[in-house]
């Protein structure tokens, strides 16, 4: 069976366009599925995060209008406290060989905004990656983590075909005008070729060894295509 690292924010907290700060973290729907699913599999699930300090759940994730209803969210916050002892001891991310492992998941939540964005750990452990040809699977605001692998300045994923949290949802959904930027923005400004699907439906693209799924409803695709690739 294959070695999956799940790369998490350590992030608690964005700053927004105004100067204020705004709580933040992982997404539960999005590290539950996606753990849950790639485990249920037999894959061992490991996950880092930088510093290895012990993430924080974005308590929004919670609240049943954005869980899904109230059972989902009980649902959420059971599975966190099941694996709370991987998640109270993650791995430093700065300590992790890419060769160790054979796909690298990061889901979202506002979280990698403020950290991963420009993490060089992440940034060494993306472009290893994608050298050998490993599995990179960032969904939600998770690609804000592609945004740290750079090759002498040059974004290392530009020209891949991917997919993120689009700007009609941060703006319908998200944090709004006040957001600090837009991720669908930047990721094309740095030269990705971004497909986005109809707004909070799941969407998922697949490039080679990059997966990559708009929102927290993409959570469970993303996990199926990573188990669909690491079959190959």
């Amino acid at each position: 069976m294959a070695r999956v690292l799940m790369i998490v924010s350590a992030a608690d907290a964005l700053t927004m366009r105004d100067g204020t700060t705004h709580p933040t973290g992982f997404w539960a729907e999005e590290l539950v599925v996606s753990h849950r699913v790639l485990r249920e599999a037999g894959h061992t699930v490991e996950i880092a995060t930088p510093g290895g300090r012990r993430p924080t759940v974005d308590q929004a994730s919670f609240a049943p209008e954005m869980a899904g209803g109230q059972e989902q969210a009980d649902a959420f916050r059971a599975y966190l406290e099941q694996i709370d002892a991987e998640l109270s001891a993650p791995l430093v991310l700065s300590e992790v060989d890419p060769a160790d492992y054979d796909a690298f998941v990061l889901p979202g939540g506002h979280g990698p905004m403020a950290d991963l964005v420009h993490d060089p750990s992440l940034g060494r452990i993306l472009t290893s990656a994608d050298r050998a040809g490993r599995l990179i699977a960032p969904f939600c605001h998770g690609p804000a983590g592609l945004l740290s692998a750079q090759d002498d300045g040059t974004f290392r994923f530009a020209g891949r075909r991917l997919t993120a949290f689009t700007n009609e949802e941060e703006l319908g959904g998200g944090t709004g005008e006040n957001t600090p930027w837009f991720l669908e923005t930047v990721l094309r400004e740095k030269g990705a070729v971004v497909e986005t699907g109809p707004a909070w439906s799941s969407h998922v693209i697949r490039d080679a060894n990059l997966v990559t799924g708009q929102n927290p409803q993409s959570s469970r695709a993303v996990a199926e295509v990573v188990l669909e690739a690491l079959g190959e």
